[in-house]
């Protein structure tokens, strides 16, 4: 049985660590390097690093903040934000990230999936996706792009597919109505696009608590689960869900 993952995640803004709810209200929490660090001590098993204002703002990834972070951690680091092309992928692959993820490029040109996976293997192709509840229509939910700001009329379980038959090696999936929240992941959500697909799907959005984990694996069926608020206030140590969960019986990394 695979073992499933905890993943940190720093959404940085301004070359700092940030955590807001629900995509607004950003607060400081902390420098990225130092951060990044600490996580490795605790042995999480991966970092998300996301620039989540560069494709509102139409820029770059922040790469002199990846080049450090890269260069002080040997855990799996996963980029995204702001990547527009196969030249930005690249740069960031060179940068130090072992993945890269894409989501508003992916959105406005699927075909970036398709040469990206093709040129640097789909392993290093993670698709991002940031879904919204439909009102009024149960089990639907809808893809924004440019960090929450823009909705598509996409619908998130479809794109997923299109997403993985294009050659993505691994879906980041984000619930935009309980981001930030505490109120546990999106379970209706997850289990939709896990049960849909054969490529593992992250779960991210809503983490509060260790039994939050639990359901998002053994109910949702998510391949690994992603937090920032209560990993980057100390709320939890990545150890503490690790050991509450083989307690539990799922399959982690010591």
């Amino acid at each position: 049985m695979l073992t499933k993952r905890i993943i940190p995640c720093l959404d940085v803004k301004d070359g700092r660590v940030v955590k807001g709810v629900r995509f607004i209200h950003l607060k400081d929490a902390g420098d990225p390097v130092e951060t990044a660090k600490a996580y490795e001590k605790q042995k999480a098993d991966e970092l998300v690093f996301l620039d989540i204002t560069a494709s509102f703002e139409g820029r770059k990834t922040l790469i002199d903040v990846v080049r450090r972070v890269a260069a002080n951690i040997f855990m799996p680091f996963t980029v995204g934000g702001g990547i527009k092309s196969i030249d930005d992928i690249r740069a960031l692959l060179n940068a130090g990230a072992d993945k890269v993820s894409v989501n508003t490029a992916a959105v406005e040109d699927p075909g970036i999936i398709k040469s990206a996976s093709k040129r640097f293997g789909s392993q290093c192709i993670v698709v991002a996706i940031d879904a919204k509840s439909v009102a009024g229509k149960k089990n639907k939910w809808e893809v924004f792009t440019h960090g929450g700001r823009i909705a598509t009329g996409m619908d998130a379980v479809s794109w997923a597919k299109r997403a993985q038959k294009l050659g993505a090696g691994e879906i980041l999936l984000t619930s935009m109505d309980l981001d930030g929240t505490k109120d546990g992941f999106d379970i209706a959500l997850t289990h939709a696009v896990s049960t849909a697909l054969n490529i593992p799907v992250i779960a991210s959005g809503g983490a509060g608590n260790k039994e939050h984990f639990f359901d998002v694996f053994s109910r949702a069926k998510a391949d690994a689960a992603l937090a920032a608020s209560i990993f980057h206030y100390g709320e939890f140590k990545v150890a503490d869900i690790k050991k509450y969960l083989k307690k539990k019986g799922v399959n982690v990394r010591s």
